[in-house]
């Protein structure tokens, strides 16, 4: 009996803090509100699933009420892919017919009343189906990790790739069920529980959520991209990167704008700190030396200085930051070892 209340508490924790969130999130006005509403809806979806784990064991749920908890799963696949899209090219809107991949969701919850939820065959097959759904969309956000591997900030490309694997995580224990591989059917709510915290500590940690810090900016859009576009043409041209002294305010001088304009600018368009953007491209610059034939004896120290950096160790944390390998393993990969 013990075990059975302890169990109730934790995952109602989990439900209260997933709804704490969800709510947090819908009412954040800083950064991409887009990526915002879809991730709380992710959330909200897993909520509906989860509440429905645990009230199932302690209440003796009518019919409609099951099928409510479970159109949840056929809200958290779309959202998570549509999450991903507006994350990973930065998009602020979509169009109209986007939406429609949350018809399934709606027609289930609008049919909850008559849909069939009583053990037989049709039921296993609905509920079967449901599941089916959300492994269709977890394959899609896989080809999304696929194909922004390599063109994605890394600390965004994490956040996102952790967010499947939780969420893959808990449809697999819950497919793991349907198979009777796994007993304990409130597994998954606990599982939940740890996940939905993993998310509120990594909120409060750093800047996954794009929590900006340029409060009563006056820049809009239009002068950002515009900015944006000067940055690079400067980085592309003229291989300012190139200077392992340069700084936020030279570079600023250079475009006529201030430092904390210049900062801002990057952070909202390439999602990334004036450090990190100048990494990038040094890393980029690197990455051509180490798998050019002519320099393929050259010593990494020489790399190092030749792509902008000041010393050996800030160029090997930073390669290793950016491609998750060191310099040496990337060479080897390349077939230069």
């Amino acid at each position: 009996m013990k075990n059975n209340i302890v169990i109730l508490v934790l995952c109602s924790l989990g439900i209260a803090q997933g709804s704490f969130l969800c709510f947090y999130l819908l009412t954040l006005k800083k950064g991409n509100r887009l990526a915002h509403q879809f991730l709380a809806l992710v959330i909200l979806g897993l909520i509906l699933r989860i509440g429905k784990s645990i009230l199932n064991v302690y209440l003796d749920l009518e019919a409609w009420q099951r099928n409510l908890g479970i159109a949840g799963i056929l809200l958290v696949g779309p959202s998570l892919w549509l999450y991903g899209e507006v994350l990973f090219k930065r998009r602020e809107e979509l169009h109209w017919t986007t939406y429609l991949h949350f018809l399934p969701y709606l027609l289930f919850t609008l049919f909850c009343w008559i849909i069939p939820n009583r053990g037989d065959t049709i039921s296993y097959f609905i509920y079967n189906a449901v599941f089916a759904h959300l492994l269709m969309y977890l394959v899609m956000t896989m080809w999304l990790l696929i194909k922004n591997s390599q063109s994605t900030q890394p600390k965004i490309y994490q956040w996102y790739r952790n967010l499947v694997i939780g969420v893959g995580l808990i449809w697999a224990f819950y497919i793991g069920n349907i198979a009777g591989l796994i007993p304990f059917y409130i597994g998954g709510a606990l599982f939940f529980t740890l996940l939905v915290y993993m998310f509120s500590f990594l909120l409060l940690r750093n800047h996954t959520f794009s929590l900006e810090k340029y409060t009563g900016s006056v820049v809009d859009t239009t002068l950002s991209k515009g900015l944006m576009k000067s940055i690079v043409a400067l980085f592309e041209t003229e291989e300012v990167y190139l200077n392992p002294k340069l700084s936020l305010s030279e570079v600023a001088q250079s475009l006529q704008t201030s430092p904390r304009i210049l900062s801002q600018v990057v952070n909202e368009n390439k999602r990334m700190n004036f450090s990190e953007f100048v990494n990038f491209y040094r890393i980029e610059n690197a990455k051509k030396l180490l798998v050019s034939s002519e320099r393929k004896d050259e010593k990494m120290v020489s790399i190092a200085y030749d792509s902008g950096f000041g010393n050996v160790t800030s160029f090997n944390l930073a390669f290793k930051s950016f491609t998750g390998l060191t310099p040496s393993q990337f060479k080897k990969q390349n077939g230069l070892s």
